[in-house]
Formats: structure tokens, C-alpha cells, sequence
């Protein structure tokens, strides 16, 4: 076993195993559907692989016999050594077809095994991708980016590398492995023992040798993600640690994790480069047990020179496969343990499906509003005693009510985890209510399709999201058919136009990785104008200029407040003279509304409003 596949057996230690291989095989079968078809055929394929390459060798020890012979005879004298057609030319032109189909064979069926595992990848990949835009905010709540991220590269990667090779690997070396002893026996059965004997003790050894492989592997993997947490901690906090002068803080806890690392990889590489050459020894050793058994046999007449070498072949084509026997299955095993999470993400729940039918209209008795024209969203949002909990069994909301008449203006306030940003997330439907009903123009949003309600929303978040694209491009992310002029009035709105024709390129300036080349500031500024160019009827602030100046917040307040005229808005603030001028007011505390009104109503009541707006306030 090389040192590349000694770590590779680690890495596959490390996967773990599956929990029920059986099922978990079974149905990667079933999911294979058409890919099938190809994987029989590659089994037909191996099995005329194996007839041929267990062939050749009998084919050649009767060639060898066969040009022994006339070299016997020329030495006697009898006659001059030539190689003719026949009979020993033709066996030759046979030998050379037999070698040539099994090279075309061999390059078929990778070429198909290829395309087969690279299929079930995309297959299962698609599957996996569509999957992500049906599981519920719930799901990466409690999952780790990396969790998830591994299960779609990883895992996968992973499959298909097994497949297109380990699985090739496993076929052809089951029958290879059983053709040549076959032969051996029927060659001679003392002999055969004897390589079986030392391929035990080499197979023995390579597992006493591979726990302390394995185990120093193990510590070297472990150094190295020190040493790769400590260079990203360095790096992101560059920053701070110039700030707080721990330059050669840092240096030194890189230097050990280094060092750590070096001293870990000694280890590791000593290990795996003194399994290779006694393993190596063993086989050698044994082959030379072998040759001089055989060439007593050979000297005795009992064997044949042909025969001789030919035996030698059907060693080498059993040994390497046996050799590797333990790295192909644990491959193997690890390779349907990355399957088994494939198949765990695809099998989580769901968010509920999209209704069949529109939802009907559902009057609050008493409701003189109209009830919109087809298409068209007033803007009118009622929450009916709403109860939800991010378990069944633990509550957060237990009784949220209240009505906001379209174009009115409604700041939700409170103490952090007090439930606010909670709220927004029920009104856009990425979390379902345990009880109650949340109304959108007297429509029960549970009855509407996702897509459909949340095309009436407009959202700001306070954590700004940019991906890797032009400026132009992320502010008509809500909008891709947006012209390039309604782009700019969007900018020009959010006032963020004149940064923009500051960049190199200007709307055409490709913003990397996370938007670092501009400030925080000006992507939430653009953030503002993608939801500007969207013109909906509901906007969602949450927080929205916490992240720009004075001026600028000034600046976007004005054309918020131009935006916001006719539309409902839902304004997050932890800064109290921001909602001042809101129509309604909702106190959360605890994932339920305790008060609510207007400013100066709840300010005249006393209660927790004024406390917290005279909290702000007390130092002027």
C-alpha cells in the first residue's frame, strides 16, 4: 500500500462506518434508475477482463515452452532458431490480441465507470441542492454551514471517487484474485500454499502496523487544523491584534501549532514509510521462497519454463489485489457512510408544500376594508392569536395579536431576544405557527404560496448579504430584468449613487468574497436600493441603517420616509427616536407583545416604552 493510500485509509477511518450498510445500498441502487444499465454493462465488461488477463498467462507459458523448444534444437544442431508463423508466430500475434483486448476493455469500462459515477453525483447533488430550498430556517438553526457544506462536497466527492475507482477496483480484483489461484492450484498445489502463507503474514502485518499508522495520522490531521484555525483567527483578526499589540502573541502561538504540526508529520511519515518497504520485504521474501521451490521443480521436470513464468505472473496479479484489500473495503465502507448522509439530509423534513388552491379571503367580523382586486396587495396584515415555539413543547409567542391598516408605519421594539426579528420571520413565513392565523389582505398566509407571498415583501437586513457579482447585478438581484436606468434611480434613491460612479468601474465594478473592497456602510446602501428597485408592497427594516453614519442615516431616512409612503412597514429599532413618528408601536418582552400604540400614547402610560425611551434619553 503506497503513502497516498495509507492516508487516504485514515482519512476513511476517520468517516466513520454505516449504520445499515444493507439499506443504504439498496437504495443508492434504486436511485440510480437509467445509471443502472451502465453498471451492468461494466460488470459484463470485467468479467471478459478477467477471462483474458487470467488467459494470457497460460498463453504465454505455451509460447515460452514453444520458443524454449526451438532453442533447445538450435543449440543441438538440428536446426537454425528462427521464429516463423507457425507455430510460434501466430501465438505471438494471439498473445499481443489478448493483451490489446484487455487494454481496450480496461479503458472501456473506466470510461464508463467514470461517466457512471460522475451521473449519480450530478443526480444526487440536484437532488441535494433542491432539497436546501425546501428545509425550513429550523434546520440551519440547528446545523452547522460546514455540516451542510460537507454532505453536498464532500461526502459527495467522496462517493464518486469510490465508485469510479474503488468500485472498479473491487471488481475486477475479486476476479482476478480468483481466476489466478484457480491457475496456481492447477499448476501446483504446494506452491500456491506457500504464496497464500506469506500473503497472510504480509496482510497481518499491515493491519498491526496500521493502528499506530492510523493513530499518528490522526494527530497529524488534528495539528494541521490548529494550524489552520490559528492562520484564520490571525487573519481576521488582524486587526484587532495590531490594536492590542499581540503581534508577537500571535507569532508564538503560530510558532507552536507549527511546530506541533512538524513534529506530528515526523511521526506520520516515519510510520508510513516503514510499512511500505516491510511489507515490500515480505512479499519479496516469499517470492523468493517461491523461485527456489519452483526451480527445484523446474529442474526436476515437473515444471515447465513456460510454466515457471507464467506462475509468476498469476503471483503478481494476486498479490497486489490482496494487498489492498483492507484500503478498497474500508473505501468502500467509508464511501457508503458519506451515502448514508447524503440520504439522512435528503430524508429531513420539509417545509409544508405550496396549497393547490389559492386561500380564500377571511373576514374579521366587523371588517368594513375591501377585499383587494386579483394581483394586487393592499398591504393590510393581521396577526389572530399567533402562539409559536421554536420546539412544540416550548412556547416563545402565546398569544400575539394585533391589526395594521395598509401604509402604516409599525416599529417593533424591545431588549434583545425579546422576539422582534421572531415576529418578521412569521409575517414571511420561513417559520409556521403553532397556532392562530397570520392575515395578508384578509388572506391566511398559510394558504398562499411561498413564492407568491413573499414577492410582497421588501427586506433590509441589518447583516448586509452581497454575492460575487457587479454592483448593477446585486441591486437588481429582486429584479434581473431591471434596465439599467431603473438600476440607477434605485442608487440614486438609496443615495447611493455617487459612491457608486466613485469605484473603478462603477455599476459594472465586481464586488469579491464578501463586498471588502467596499465599506460596511455602502453595502447596506446598495442592500436599501435592491429592495427600492423591487417597489413592494410590504417593507421589513430590520435595523437598516445601523451600519452607515449619522449623515448617511439622515440621508436614507429621507428616502425611506419618501418610499414608505402607501406601503405597510415594519421597522426593527433599537434606537427609539428613529419610530417616533410610527403609526403603531409593538413592545416585545419575552416573545410577546406587552404593550403597543402610538409614541406619545405610550409614553403618557408610563409603562415599558417610556422606560426604555428615558433610559436612552436620561443623559440629556
Amino acid at each position: 500500500m503506497s503513502e497516498n493510500e495509507m492516508a487516504q485509509y485514515s482519512e476513511d477511518m476517520d468517516a466513520g462506518v454505516p449504520s445499515d450498510a444493507g439499506s443504504t445500498v439498496k437504495r443508492l441502487w434504486r436511485s440510480m434508475g437509467k445509471q443502472r444499465f451502465r453498471l451492468v454493462i461494466v460488470s459484463v465488461s470485467v468479467i471478459f477482463y478477467t477471462i483474458l488477463s487470467v488467459a494470457a498467462p497460460v498463453y504465454s507459458a505455451k509460447i515460452v515452452d514453444l520458443l524454449f523448444r526451438e532453442i533447445r534444437l538450435s543449440i543441438a544442431g538440428e536446426r537454425m532458431f528462427r521464429v516463423t508463423w507457425d507455430p510460434v508466430g501466430r501465438e505471438i500475434v494471439i498473445l499481443f490480441l489478448i493483451y490489446t483486448a484487455t487494454g481496450i476493455l480496461y479503458t472501456f469500462q473506466s470510461f464508463l465507470m467514470a461517466g457512471f459515477a460522475e451521473r449519480v453525483s450530478l443526480d444526487l447533488r440536484t437532488k441535494i441542492s433542491q432539497k436546501l430550498n425546501r428545509l425550513p430556517l429550523s434546520f440551519f438553526d440547528s446545523h452547522k454551514p460546514g455540516e451542510v457544506l460537507s454532505r453536498a462536497t464532500n461526502d459527495l466527492d467522496k462517493m464518486a471517487e469510490v465508485m469510479q475507482t474503488g468500485l472498479l477496483k473491487l471488481f475486477t480484483a475479486v476476479g482476478m484474485v480468483i481466476g489466478s489461484l484457480i491457475m496456481m492450484f492447477t499448476f501446483h498445489v504446494g506452491l500456491t500454499f506457500v504464496f497464500l502463507f506469506f500473503t497472510v503474514l504480509a496482510m497481518v502485518s499491515t493491519r498491526f502496523f496500521a493502528g499506530e499508522t492510523l493513530r499518528c495520522a490522526a494527530m497529524r490531521q488534528q495539528a494541521a487544523s490548529r494550524v489552520t484555525g490559528q492562520v484564520e483567527e490571525s487573519y481576521s483578526g488582524r486587526v484587532v491584534i495590531k490594536a492590542f499589540n499581540r503581534e508577537e502573541k500571535s507569532a508564538e502561538d503560530m510558532r507552536k501549532a507549527v511546530e506541533e504540526l512538524a513534529e506530528t508529520s515526523r511521526k506520520a511519515d516515519f510510520m508510513m514509510n516503514v510499512v511500505n518497504p516491510f511489507i515490500r520485504l515480505v512479499n519479496r521474501f516469499g517470492q523468493a521462497v517461491i523461485a527456489v521451490f519452483a526451480g527445484k521443480l523446474l529442474l526436476e521436470g515437473v515444471l515447465s519454463v513456460g510454466v515457471f513464468q507464467a506462475f509468476f505472473q498469476y503471483v503478481y496479479q494476486a498479490s497486489e489485489p490482496l494487498t489492498e484489500a483492507a484500503y478498497m473495503v474500508n473505501s468502500l465502507q467509508s464511501s457508503i457512510a458519506s451515502v448514508e448522509r447524503i440520504f439522512g439530509l435528503l430524508d429531513e423534513e420539509e417545509i409544508r408544500p405550496d396549497p393547490a388552491e389559492t386561500a380564500k379571503v377571511s373576514l374579521t367580523p366587523g371588517d368594513t376594508g375591501s377585499i383587494p382586486a386579483a394581483g394586487r396587495t393592499e398591504g393590510r396584515v393581521e396577526f389572530r392569536h399567533v402562539r409559536f415555539g421554536y420546539s412544540p413543547d416550548k412556547l416563545l409567542m402565546k398569544d400575539i395579536s394585533f391589526s395594521v391598516r395598509p401604509g402604516q408605519k409599525i416599529a417593533v421594539v424591545g431588549s434583545t431576544g425579546a422576539g422582534k426579528t421572531t415576529l418578521i420571520n412569521l409575517l414571511m413565513r420561513f417559520y409556521e405557527v403553532n397556532g392562530g392565523q397570520i392575515l395578508l389582505d384578509g388572506m391566511d398566509t398559510a394558504g398562499k404560496t411561498y413564492a407568491g407571498l413573499r414577492s410582497n415583501f421588501g427586506m433590509v437586513l441589518q447583516d448586509t448579504w452581497l454575492f460575487d457579482g457587479t454592483v448593477a447585478e446585486n441591486i437588481a438581484y429582486g429584479r434581473p430584468e431591471a434596465s439599467r436606468d431603473e438600476v440607477i434611480a434605485a442608487a440614486k434613491a438609496a443615495r447611493a449613487d455617487f459612491f457608486i460612479r466613485t469605484l473603478p468601474k462603477g455599476y459594472d465594478t465586481r464586488l469579491s468574497g464578501d463586498a471588502e473592497n467596499i465599506s460596511a456602510g455602502q453595502r447596506q446602501l446598495l442592500t436599501i436600493a435592491r429592495v427600492i428597485l423591487c417597489d413592494p408592497a410590504v417593507l421589513i427594516l430590520d435595523e437598516a441603517t445601523s451600519s452607515v453614519d449619522t449623515r448617511t442615516e439622515m440621508e436614507i431616512g429621507k428616502a425611506m420616509s419618501e418610499l414608505m409612503k402607501g406601503r405597510t412597514s415594519f421597522v426593527i429599532a433599537h434606537r427609539l427616536s428613529t419610530i417616533a413618528d410610527a403609526d403603531l408601536i409593538l413592545v416585545m418582552q419575552n416573545g410577546d407583545i406587552i404593550e403597543q400604540g402610538g409614541h406619545r400614547e405610550l409614553l403618557q402610560s408610563g409603562g415599558a416604552y417610556a422606560e426604555l425611551y428615558n433610559s436612552q434619553f436620561a443623559s440629556n
